[in-house]
């Protein structure tokens, strides 16, 4: 198939690349190198099935391909927080770009949601199931990303409803690995780089709130096998359902790079979520995927590439 990826010169969208690519398709990469680095494509460029494109992905585009992955967003608090308009501009003009484009040439069009849309969930709903309706704050400095993210959904949604669009709904939950912005201010990112620079590891709060962290290849393996499943309308939850506190994520770092950082605390950001662990039963029943990389797995393949990517300077 000959196949677009927006935003696939960023972390996720890079590795989508090498997947696609290596299942035989062409692929499209489409970038306004916001977020995206030329160096996570650098190694397809010789590849002839790879074209690369420096394009805005809220600017129309025409483009005859089969299927459409939308993964054109900042995904960090620091990069969507940087230019909140611009992020829900992205979110919300880039999906309808990408759904304009996919109902002109019959083409199937993924949405990479987020696990934001559920905001701060109520302590009663844990995990959070595709079924929440979520708690998050309209007018909040998250607010461009989550409500761009939920208005994208619904876009997605009605294109699908009015105008017979084929789609996929992926909600995605924390993921890490190679290729992340080492200034990105996630907090995989953050705590491996102070780390390795043996620097204070910075926890806010007590670092009792809980995240639940997907290595970057089992996500890119659910990705595709929900693009490529027949009659899945609808969000799905793609995460590891395995929780860690903030706390057990630095303790870990710090084991796994000998590092002799401290552990400080600072305030909570405004409208941190205490909890965060996807429901995959869906995942599970309906695409047969799960999961297989532990997060002590995970870790070091991402603490190798970030020690390059410093020792490097760059």
């Amino acid at each position: 198939m000959r196949i677009l990826i927006t935003g696939g010169a960023g972390f996720l969208g890079s590795h989508l690349c090498d997947r696609l690519l290596g299942d035989g398709h062409e692929v499209i990469c489409m970038d306004n190198f916001f977020t995206g680095r030329k160096r996570n494509v650098l190694h397809l460029m010789e590849n002839p099935l790879f074209e690369l494109m420096r394009h805005d992905v809220t600017d129309p585009f025409k483009l005859e391909v089969d299927q459409i992955y939308n993964l054109a967003c900042p995904a960090s608090p620091v990069h969507y927080q940087y230019n909140p308009i611009k992020t829900i501009k992205t979110s919300v003009m880039g999906a309808i770009n990408c759904l304009g484009s996919g109902k002109r040439v019959g083409a199937r069009v993924f949405q990479a949601s987020t696990s934001e849309v559920y905001g701060d969930p109520d302590p009663s709903v844990h995990p959070q199931p595709e079924s929440y309706w979520g708690n998050v704050n309209p007018i909040g400095i998250r607010s461009c990303y989550d409500e761009g993210k939920r208005a994208a959904e619904t876009l997605f949604m009605d294109y699908h409803r009015q105008n017979g669009v084929d789609i996929r709904i992926a909600r995605i939950f924390n993921t890490y690995g190679p290729r992340m912005c080492p200034d990105d201010g996630r907090v995989v990112s953050n705590f491996i780089v102070q780390a390795l620079q043996g620097k204070d590891i910075t926890v806010y709060g007590e670092g009792q709130q809980t995240r639940s962290f997907c290595y970057c290849d089992d996500l890119i393996d659910g990705f595709v096998s929900l693009m490529n499943q027949e009659a899945v309308i609808g969000p799905m939850n793609i995460g590891n359902p395995g929780e860690f506190t903030i706390l057990e994520l630095a303790q870990k770092v710090i084991a796994q790079t000998g590092s002799h950082s401290k552990i400080i605390h600072e305030a909570l950001p405004q409208d941190d979520p205490k909890q965060r662990q996807p429901d995959i039963n869906q995942a599970q029943k309906v695409l047969g995927w799960e999961p297989t990389i532990t997060l002590d797995e995970g870790l070091k393949p991402t603490i190798a590439y970030f020690d390059k990517v410093l020792s490097e300077g760059s």
